[in-house]
C-alpha cells in the first residue's frame, strides 16, 4: 500500500480536508488477535471518530475488529466462545477500501482472526463489523502480483460457489452468487494474464458481489478446512480455498440437492464445474494439492489430529452434505496428496 502509492493518495485526501490521522501498519497475513489489541491501544491514544481499513482482507478485518472492540472495551476478544457481539457501532465510522479482489470483507459482517493458542482462524460475526462505506477502486488492484490475483480471485469464487450450494440460499442471494460465479470464471483468467484495469475492475466487483452473497447465507467445508490449515500453517487463505475447493465439491456432490445445483452451475458455464475449477487452478498457477504447495509432509502428519478436529469447526458445521470425522480424515489426506479419486462415490 505504500509502494503502490495508495497510502499517499489517502493521506493527501485527509490533509486536504484538515483531518488528523494516525497510521497503523503492523498487519501481516493471517493476523492474530494480538494485532487487533495493538491497534486498539493506538486508538485509545488517538481517539478516532473514523477507522479506515485499506489493503487486502487482513488489514480490513483488523480494522473491523479494532473498531468494534475499541467501542466496546468490556468485550474480551481472547474468549471467542463466550462473546456476545453488538449489532451496531455508534462511536466510530468504518470505511473499507480493498486492494485485493477476494475476501469481500468490505461488505460482510465477519472479521477473520487467528487465535494462536488454538492454532485456528475464527470468523467472528456481527452486524457492527459491516463497514459504513466500501470503496471499490480497481486502480488499487493493478499492483497485485499474479500469485495474489490468483489466490484472492479463487477465494472469491469459493465464496460464490459455497454460497450457491448452501441450503440456506434464497432467491435474492442466488442471483448474486450466480452472477459472481459466471463473472469470476470468465474474468479471473484475464485479470491474471493481463494487468488490465477493465479486467481487474470486473473481478473486483464480482468479488464484492460474492461477499454480499455469502454474508447473507453462509459458506461450507472448504472454508472450515482452510481456516484450520491457515491457523496452523502460514499459508494464504485464498490459496488454501483454491486447493480444497474441487475436493470439497466432489464430496458434496453425493448430496442430491447439491448435485443439482452443481449441474446448474455447469450448465451456466458450459463445462463441468469441478473440471473447470481444476483447469482454472492449473492456468493461474494454483497447485493441485497441499503437498505440491510445499507443505511439509512430516509437519502435516504430525499436526493431523489437531487439523482434523479444527476442520470440523466453523463453516464445516453448515456444509450442505453431512461430514463425519472419518469423512474428514479421507478429505484432508486427499487434499494433501492430490487424490481426488478417493472422494468419488463408489457404484
Amino acid at each position: 500500500m505504500f509502494k503502490n502509492g495508495a497510502i499517499d493518495r489517502l493521506t493527501n485526501i485527509l490533509r486536504d480536508v484538515d483531518a488528523e490521522y494516525e497510521l497503523f501498519c503492523k498487519v501481516k497475513k493471517n493476523p492474530s488477535i494480538n494485532t487487533v489489541l495493538d491497534a486498539i491501544e493506538k486508538m485509545k491514544e488517538f481517539q478516532p471518530d473514523t477507522v479506515i481499513g485499506i489493503g487486502g482482507g487482513s488489514p480490513i478485518d483488523v480494522a473491523k475488529a479494532a473498531a468494534v472492540f475499541y467501542e466496546y472495551p468490556e468485550l474480551d476478544i481472547k474468549n471467542p466462545d463466550n462473546l456476545i457481539l453488538p449489532k451496531m457501532r455508534k462511536k466510530v465510522r468504518l470505511i473499507a477500501i480493498p486492494s485485493t479482489s477476494g475476501t469481500g470483507t468490505e461488505v460482510t459482517r465477519a472479521s477473520v482472526l487467528t487465535y494462536d493458542d488454538m492454532n485456528l482462524k475464527i470468523g467472528l460475526k456481527c452486524d457492527a463489523f459491516i463497514p459504513d462505506v466500501a470503496v471499490l477502486d480497481a486502480a488499487l488492484t493493478l499492483s497485485m502480483p499474479k500469485s495474489i490475483v490468483a489466490e484472492t480471485g479463487m477465494d472469491a469464487l469459493t465464496h460464490a460457489i459455497e454460497c450457491y450450494i448452501n441450503k440456506n440460499i434464497d432467491e435474492f442471494t442466488e442471483v448474486l452468487a450466480e452472477g459472481a460465479i459466471k463473472g469470476l470464471i470468465r474474468y479471473l483468467p484475464l485479470s491474471y494474464e493481463y494487468e488490465n484495469y477493465d479486467f481487474r475492475e470486473k473481478v473486483h466487483i464480482y468479488s464484492s458481489m460474492a461477499g454480499c452473497a455469502f454474508s447473507n447465507v453462509g459458506l461450507g467445508m472448504a472454508h472450515g478446512i482452510s481456516h484450520a490449515l491457515g491457523g496452523r500453517f502460514d499459508l494464504s487463505h485464498g490459496l488454501l480455498n483454491a486447493i480444497a475447493l474441487p475436493y470439497v465439491l466432489l464430496f458434496n456432490s453425493r448430496d442430491e440437492k447439491v448435485k443439482e445445483r452443481l449441474n446448474n452451475i455447469s450448465s451456466m458455464i458450459g463445462n463441468d464445474i469441478i473440471e473447470e475449477i481444476i483447469k482454472l487452478n492449473r492456468k493461474i498457477g494454483i497447485p493441485l494439492s497441499l503437498k505440491d504447495a510445499s507443505l511439509d509432509e512430516g509437519e502435516f502428519l504430525n499436526e493431523f489430529e489437531s487439523l482434523l478436529e479444527n476442520s470440523m469447526k466453523g463453516s464445516t458445521r453448515v456444509n450442505p452434505a453431512k461430514v463425519t470425522l472419518d469423512d474428514m480424515r479421507v478429505i484432508l489426506r486427499s487434499i494433501y496428496y492430490g487424490r481426488l479419486e478417493d472422494l468419488k462415490i463408489q457404484s
